[in-house]
This record gives C-alpha cells, sequence and structure tokens, in this order.
C-alpha cells in the first residue's frame, strides 16, 4: 500500500466564546526579530515541535489572493488615513509572499492604533505563514475580541487549529463560522474535513452529501468527499469521488495529487504516477511540492525503480516548507560524489523513531566505507542512544534534539560542543541511493542492533518460568492517531481469532495506553502477558532484548517491528498491500529476518488475519 505523502460552533461572541486562553484586558504588541539559527548559536530553549498536519492542505490558505482581497476590503471602514494606508501596505506585502514584511507593517499599524482588529488579523496571517504558531493564536484571537461578528477571522483560527492537530477547537470555528455564513462551500469543506480527521466519518459524509445535493458541479466537495472515503480504507470509491472533481475542474490539482496517492494504492502503479507528474508543476507552495515528490518517489520505488526513487525521495530535504528540518551543523554537507574513505563524517538520523532505525541499516556499509582511518559520529534520539553505542562500537553516538526557534525546525546535537572532530555531515537517508540502488544491494544478512545479552538471557528466563508455550509478542497499533493513519493498522477487535489459538503464550509488546484494550481481552477470556519492570515506550534498549528473546512478534510497522528486525527477532508484519517500504517485492528487503503478510483491503482486515493465524497454527502449535 502507498501511504500517500505527506499530501478544513465557537459559542458566544467574544473572548466568553473563544476556547484558547483569555487575553488580557489592553493588546500588548509583540516584537519579532527573527533570525535564521546557526550552528554557533548558544543553547536554544526547548519548544516541543508539534508537526503541521499535512492534509491541512485542502483548508484554503489564510494567506491566498482570495482570503487577503476579503482582508483588504475588511480595511475600508478604517477612519485614521496612516492606519489604512500602513494596513493596505501591508496586505501588499502577504500578496507577494513576504510575511515577515507583512508582519513589521502590521506592527506599526497597531503602533498607530493598538486596537485596530484588521492590523491584528494581518500580524496574525503574517505570523501564521512565517509559521509561527503561538503568535499567530494570539494575534486571531485579539481580532477576534475585537471584531467577534467577523467570520473570516473564526475561519482562520480554524485552519490554524487544524494545522496544529487541534481538531476539537477546529471544527467549532468552523462550524462559528457557518452558523454566520451558511451553505459556504469552502468552511463545510474545512468542517467535513475536520470531522474526517477526528475519525467522524458518518458525520462528514453526511455533510458532505447535503452540501454536494446543493452543489453538484463543485469540485473542492467531490474532492473533499474523496478524502473522507479515503480515510475509512476505501480507495475504490475515492478514485470516482476524486474524478468526478476533475471533471468539472480539470485543474483540481489536490483532487489531481489524490487521485494519484489513491490509484497508486490499489495497485494502478503507473495511473497514479501520471497524475502525480501532472499535479506536480500546478503546486506553487513548498509544502505540497514536497508532499508531492514524496509520493512520486514512493511510485518508482515501487516499480523498482531504485534510482529513480532514491532521487525524487531526495525532496525531503527541502528546506521551503514548513516541515523542513534545519540541522545546526557547523561543517558542509555530504555530496554524493564525494569520496568516503578516510573521512571524518557525522551522521543524523531523521524524521520518526521507526525511520530512525530502518534507515540506520546503511550504517555497517558506511563504516566499512569510512575504513579505520576514518571517523563516524551518529545522532539518534536520546532513547535510542544506548543500544546504538553497544551496537556501534566504533562510532561516535550521540543524542539529537528537535525543537522551533522563530518558526522553523531545528535540530540541535548538544553533546557536540564544537564541529571540529568532522569534515562533513548527512542525515541517514542521503545514503540511501549510494548504497541501495538496486534489490540486490540490499543483504541477506543485516542484524545490526545488538541486544544485552544479560537482558536477553533474563527475559528469556522469565518467558520460560510463565510456562512451557511458544511465547508471541503482539503490537496492533500506533501512537500517532488521525483517521488518515488508522486505516493502515487492523483494529484490535479483528485480532481475537489470532488471541484465540491455543497452545501459545501472547505477550503485550504495545506501547502507550493499552488498557482499553487488555481490559476488552480479558472480558473476552483471552490470555495476555504484560511484562513487568519495563517502560515499552521508553527503554528501547530492554525492548530490544525482550523482542530478541521472544519466539515471534506479530505486529504492524512501528518503532517496535524495526527494532526487533534490526536486531534479529522473528517478526511477521501485518502490512497493507503494496507499502513502499516493501519496494515492489513479496517480502520485506531491510529485515531478512520477517516475514510479511500482506493485506489487499484497508476494508476488511479478516482474509490476512486468518492467514496470520494458520501460519501460527502451523509453525508453533502443530509442530510443538
Amino acid at each position: 500500500m502507498l501511504k500517500p505523502a505527506k499530501s478544513e460552533n465557537a459559542t458566544g461572541s467574544g473572548p466568553k466564546g473563544s476556547p484558547f486562553a483569555v487575553m488580557a484586558e489592553k493588546p500588548v504588541t509583540p516584537v519579532f526579530k527573527p533570525k535564521t539559527p546557526t550552528a554557533t548559536d548558544s543553547a536554544l530553549p526547548f519548544t516541543p515541535v508539534r508537526p503541521v498536519n499535512p492534509a491541512s492542505q485542502i483548508l484554503g490558505d489564510s494567506g491566498s489572493s482570495e482570503a487577503l482581497r476579503i482582508l483588504l476590503e475588511a480595511t475600508e471602514h478604517i477612519k485614521r488615513a496612516d492606519t489604512l494606508h500602513t494596513l493596505r501596505d501591508a496586505v501588499l506585502r502577504l500578496n507577494v509572499g513576504d510575511w515577515q514584511g507583512g508582519s513589521e507593517l502590521a506592527l506599526q499599524a497597531l503602533n498607530i492604533d493598538e486596537k485596530c482588529p484588521e492590523a491584528w488579523h494581518v500580524l496574525a496571517v503574517s505570523r501564521d505563514k512565517c509559521n509561527d504558531f503561538s503568535t499567530a493564536i494570539t494575534c486571531y484571537e485579539t481580532a477576534l475580541k475585537l471584531s467577534p461578528d467577523n467570520p473570516a477571522i473564526a475561519n482562520d483560527i480554524g485552519r490554524l487549529a487544524y494545522r496544529m492537530g487541534m481538531t476539537d477547537l477546529a471544527e467549532k470555528f468552523f462550524r462559528f463560522f457557518l452558523d454566520k455564513c451558511p451553505g459556504h462551500v469552502e468552511a463545510i469543506n474545512n468542517l467535513a474535513t475536520t470531522l474526517r480527521e477526528a475519525s467522524k466519518i458518518d458525520e462528514a459524509i453526511e455533510l458532505l452529501r447535503g452540501a454536494i445535493n446543493v452543489n453538484p458541479t463543485d469540485p473542492q466537495l467531490w474532492n473533499a468527499l474523496g478524502t473522507v472515503v479515503n480515510a475509512q480504507g476505501d480507495m475504490a470509491n475515492s478514485i470516482i469521488f476524486y474524478d468526478e472533481a476533475l471533471k468539472y475542474d480539470p485543474n483540481h490539482v489536490h483532487a489531481r495529487y489524490n487521485a494519484g496517492n489513491a490509484k497508486a494504492t490499489v495497485g494502478d502503479i503507473e495511473a497514479g504516477l501520471s497524475d502525480l507528474l501532472i499535479a506536480l508543476p500546478t503546486f506553487v507552495d513548498g509544502s505540497n511540492i514536497m508532499t508531492c515528490k514524496l509520493s512520486i518517489a514512493f511510485c518508482y520505488l515501487c516499480m523498482g525503480r531504485y534510482e529513480e526513487g532514491w532521487a525524487w525521495y531526495d525532496a525531503r530535504n527541502a528546506g521551503d516548507s514548513p516541515e523542513s528540518v534545519h540541522y545546526l551543523i557547523d561543517r558542509p554537507r555530504w555530496k554524493k560524489d564525494d569520496t568516503l574513505k578516510g573521512k571524518r563524517i557525522f551522521v543524523s538520523a531523521e524524521q520518526g523513531l521507526g525511520d530512525e532505525v530502518l534507515f540506520a541499516s546503511i550504517l555497517p556499509d558506511l563504516l566499512r566505507e569510512i575504513g579505520p582511518d576514518g571517523k563516524l559520529g551518529i545522532a539518534v534520539e536520546s532513547r535510542l542512544v544506548p543500544l546504538f553505542r553497544r551496537s556501534f562500537p566504533d562510532a561516535h553516538v550521540t543524542r539529537h534534539h528537535t525543537t522551533k526557534h522563530n518558526g522553523l525546525v531545528v535540530r540541535l546535537f548538544p553533546e557536540i560542543p564544537d564541529w571540529n572532530d568532522y569534515e562533513t555531515w548527512a542525515i541517514m537517508g542521503d545514503f540511501l541511493g549510494h548504497y541501495r540502488p538496486r534489490i540486490e544491494n540490499f543483504p541477506a544478512s543485516n542484524l545490526f542492533l545488538t541486544p544485552d545479552p544479560e537482558r536477553v538471557s533474563y527475559w528469556k528466563s522469565q518467558l520460560d518460568d510463565l510456562n512451557s508455550k511458544p511465547k508471541i509478542g503482539i503490537l496492533w497499533k500506533s501512537l500517532i492517531k488521525h483517521a488518515r493513519r488508522d486505516r493502515y493498522y487492523s483494529p484490535f477487535a479483528q485480532w481475537e481469532d489470532i488471541l484465540r489459538t491455543e497452545g501459545v503464550q501472547f505477550v503485550n509488546l504495545q506501547y502507550g495506553d493499552t488498557s482499553e484494550e487488555l481490559a476488552l481481552a480479558k472480558e473476552m477470556g483471552l490470555d495476555i502477558w504484560t511484562p513487568p519492570g519495563i517502560d515499552l515506550k521508553n527503554d528501547l534498549d530492554d525492548l530490544c532484548a525482550l523482542c530478541v528473546a521472544m519466539d515471534c512478534i506479530l505486529c504492524p510497522a512501528n518503532a517496535t517491528s524495526n527494532i526487533a528486525g534490526a536486531a534479529g527477532a522473528t517478526v511477521w508484519l501485518l502490512s497493507p498491500d503494496r507499502s513502499w517500504t516493501s519496494l515492489g517485492t513479496d517480502y520485506f528487503p531491510w529485515y531478512p529476518s520477517m516475514r510479511v503478510f500482506f493485506s489487499e483491503s484497508l476494508l476488511d482486515w479478516t482474509p490476512v488475519m486468518e492467514r496470520t493465524r494458520d501460519a501460527l497454527i502451523e509453525t508453533f502449535v502443530d509442530v510443538s
């Protein structure tokens, strides 16, 4: 399954109805002095990074020409000429994408009249577009407090709340907007998208059906309906709805992009790739350009055209999208034609704990090529440091630290005071095209994580003391929850037939809160043992040892499956068909000890669960 790469009733009429923190009675004008951070800056403060919601691309844009036209019209009633002229100049700056210039002029207007709601609104939009979300929220809320009946402000707040993953708040603001502007197509699209993200699928479908009955030729509504049924895993019907959107507007870029992803997902990869290549030049913003290029990369990889796929995959390095990570390393970045032998190179992990481990599979190759005269530094998430230090004793392993500074996502390396020990740097995925240009380049044996042998012995003893049955570890979900991601994981209730298998002992390896699922299992009379004394989310070194002590692990693709596979544990992966990480094969090339059970449908996982249960009985029950 090709996962689409990252591809819209506030009650009350003022601060009483605002879901955000209540503002001070007197607005306080903020001051901005943005500066791109460098590796020589002093330590930056920790600000947890909230990922921008990639699905926000279909919500409209507070900085679009239409939105700015409405904002400009709102300034017409301003009586002070100096405030009016300054704000109109600010909007002109926003129209050409000069978000910082717009901020500065909006501040000038607020210095003239600090209670001008339009000035606060312009400042909010400019900070929003600079990815300074916390300040944007403050400015939007102040604007709404000063102009409580302005629905455009509520719509912009809703979009920002959605981008930040605050779907409950987004829903309230979009409902507020629709109360003021009934039947507004963009607001209906925004609300339906928010309901979809909150897994309120039926409610979103009913909302869109009613709107389409009134506006049967509106492409935005057909595209939104496609995304909703897509989130259910119903790819076939989503394609029908995307095609309907394209019938009424062949240039609807989001419908074209979504159709491309959906077609690739159902196996029509060439048609999907064609749609994506048509969509790409139509996108104008960095975030959508990056996500479209990644989808194109996944298509090529699933077609077995690896060199092209890895070349397109380099789009994740683009520096002009909200998701871009700025690495604070005071050294030149490694280029593909640079020699590696004898080099002193520092390599950082990338996004997501699972990918940190997955892409680390190239590190043994890199160490061999660098040779004894070179030096390798490795930066990983702090929870992985003990495990990586044992696994790569010839490298210097440290932690990375990701935060936000002036609206930019930055990655720091606090334990490295200077960079004199290194000549160049890279991120792990930079070497995929170098070491894995063909499927034959994936090693038949590539076990690169080394668990603590004493802890492996400890866990084997604990498991043996439990009973003599084969020990089968299970995981069933990801901690990242939203409708678009949930479809890639089999619901816990569909595990029942597997968990009723007699003759094996199931062991809970699922990190995060599992109380609801384990309580349900207990009510069903199912026996799932939870290992005591281990934090399955944070103690990854001990988790690796526990995984190796198991007879088998059943799981979807997540951080634990990657750690277990990299250490050589027997892993049975439950995966959607045509996942890009399978690289167009019928197995999982990254980890030789992993067996994959592919599901042809995201709507019904029953067939793959039955095949997994039968294999479990054949392998562990009949034999014993």
